[in-house]
């Protein structure tokens, strides 16, 4: 059985770009491999664990 918990956006800025998956703060035992998330849209959830990113009021991706 698979319990869903609530967990709260991880909000980034500019400056933490580009987005992965698990990031910094995740203790290591939980991770799984690295993603790098696509935030042109504004948030991005891991396709892994679930964990949504949103950019920050006022951040926006750096455009190539």
């Amino acid at each position: 059985m698979t319990v869903a918990r609530h967990q709260e956006p991880v909000v980034l800025q500019a400056q933490d770009l580009p987005a992965h998956c698990p990031n910094d703060q995740m203790p290591l035992w939980s991770s799984h491999p690295r993603v790098f998330l696509d935030l042109s849209e504004g948030s991005a959830r891991c396709p892994y664990c679930g964990t949504e990113y949103v950019l920050a009021e006022g951040a926006s991706p750096a455009s190539h």
